[in-house]
């Protein structure tokens, strides 16, 4: 009998949640670590922090993901390091020996090296993360009704740092609670001095899109009264204040930090295989450089193409890919057949800005409005693992689409520990 392959997949992200998908029932003896027990869907982590989905919504049980299947092992650990010589992984549980290891861990949040950014803005990489940001948002609607004169304009300054889809969706998300939620949710506090602004380095908001996709949805934007300031470089930030690189000073307690993304490192992989942004260089079978039977997927790889010389966008669909290829190669290697080179096919992007402000980028022509919105929604229903959480988004879209309204605002803040 042949003894069966052990395959490691770190991180339960897009690419090592279909990776380990499409290796489920096969011949292979699949560990899936990750550090939490669920896959959290990402683009839609801005309506959990601005209190428009609940957190189950988005977070899906990985052993409910597996219960069907004979090979797939599920452990909630943190990774420590690797010993690619001998083949073992080291974790907070126990030390794991693999034939293949794949690293699709992802990343985290980029504050460029300024400590105090970090320690006192909001990142929103993670559920928790979204929760906390939400508790905040929520809070400061609370302190701004005791707030004095000196202290108030700083609680109603909102600061999303990165014009990218994150920052220009939350920032949308939050003009829209100004507008539609806080004159119904407090009729004895005027909010009209609630003041969002939306900070990006480059010209441009979404940078990477169309010239159309970036002047509509800028104009979106300012629609809904956010002041949009770009070729504006934060430097520095106290807790409450953000100071400008142009000199200028925005008072604020609430800044979010969505502006920029960095891999997650792992001890034990070569210097000389990570490149810029810390992600690791890999082939096109997405092998890691100087390694054998490592392999990275996902936002922490970096594959250089003739078409892509710098490396895949990190967005969802680059994931997914790459996962679905090398799970055909691992399949095609056991045959001793051709493995496949993996080429990205760019499907587009998209970005909603609020209720029926979108803009989408097919890879042969684009548009904005209405219709973006919908294909928008469309889009994010069908990546949603489950139907249960597919019908549960649809519900509760189509209730605040009509009712420009949302039951969700409920701060859940940990309490202390009830003594026995």
């Amino acid at each position: 009998m042949e003894i069966q392959k052990k395959i490691i997949i770190i991180g339960a992200g897009f690419a090592g949640l279909r990776l380990a998908q499409d290796l489920e029932n096969t011949d292979f003896d699949v560990l899936l670590i990750d550090k939490n027990n669920y896959h959290q869907f990402q683009p839609l982590m801005y309506q959990v922090a601005t209190a428009r989905l609940e957190p189950s919504s988005i977070s899906f049980p990985l052993r409910k993901v597996f219960q069907h299947s004979k090979n797939v092992r599920i452990r909630i650990a943190d990774v420590l390091s690797v010993d690619t010589s001998n083949k073992v992984l080291k974790t907070s549980i126990a030390d794991f020996d693999y034939d293949h290891l794949v690293i699709a861990f992802g990343c985290t949040t980029n504050y460029f090296g300024n400590a105090e950014i970090e320690k006192f803005a909001y990142p929103m990489k993670s559920v928790p993360e979204a929760i906390q940001l939400r508790n905040e948002i929520l809070q400061t609607f609370e302190d701004a009704l005791i707030a004095t004169p000196e202290e108030f304009q700083a609680l109603m300054n909102f600061v999303v740092v990165g014009g990218g889809p994150t920052g220009v969706e939350l920032a949308g998300a939050l003009a829209e609670m100004k507008k539609n939620i806080l004159p119904k949710d407090y009729p004895d506090k005027d909010f009209s001095k609630l003041t969002i602004y939306l900070l990006e380095g480059s010209p441009n908001v979404l940078n990477p899109m169309s010239v159309d996709s970036q002047k509509m949805a800028r104009k979106y934007l300012e629609e809904l009264g956010v002041i949009v300031k770009t070729s504006t470089i934060v430097n520095h930030y106290d807790g409450k204040n953000v100071s400008l690189l142009n000199g200028e000073i925005i008072k604020s307690t609430n800044v979010i930090w969505a502006a920029g993304i960095i891999g997650n490192t792992l001890e034990g992989i070569p210097l000389e295989s990570v490149t810029r942004g810390s992600r690791f260089i890999v082939n096109r079978f997405n092998k890691i450089e100087n390694l054998e039977n490592v392999y990275a997927l996902g936002d922490i790889a970096f594959m250089t193409t003739p078409k892509y010389p710098n490396g895949h966008p990190q967005v969802a669909s680059v994931a997914i890919e790459q996962a679905k290829i090398l799970a055909k190669n691992f399949k095609l290697g056991k045959k001793n057949r051709a493995l496949i080179e993996y080429e990205y096919h760019d499907k587009g992007a998209m970005a909603t800005v609020g209720k029926r402000k979108a803009v989408v980028d097919l890879p042969k022509f684009s548009f904005q409005g209405r219709l973006a919105w919908f294909t928008w929604m469309f889009v994010h229903l069908m990546l949603i693992l489950s139907v249960k959480n597919k019908l549960s988004i649809f519900v509760t879209w189509m209730f605040s689409y009509f009712s420009n309204d949302s039951t969700l605002r409920v701060m859940l803040k940990p309490s202390s520990k009830i003594e026995k």
